[in-house]
């Protein structure tokens, strides 16, 4: 993640209500709770990040 922290220029964390936890970048989902039933793995949602977040 630290790799990630010069790339992020801003990033919101928005309450909510049932159990969601979904991950955009730029509008586009990346990782939902809804839709799998389960939190994502660190890791994995990192690597997802780098690829969408541009150098």
């Amino acid at each position: 993640m630290e790799a990630l922290g010069s790339k992020i220029k801003d990033f919101k964390l928005i309450p909510s209500k049932g159990g969601c936890f979904e991950l955009t970048v730029d509008g586009q989902l990346v990782y939902s709770k809804l839709k799998t039933g389960q939190f994502p793995d660190f890791e994995e949602m990192a690597e997802k990040v780098g690829k969408l977040v541009p150098a």
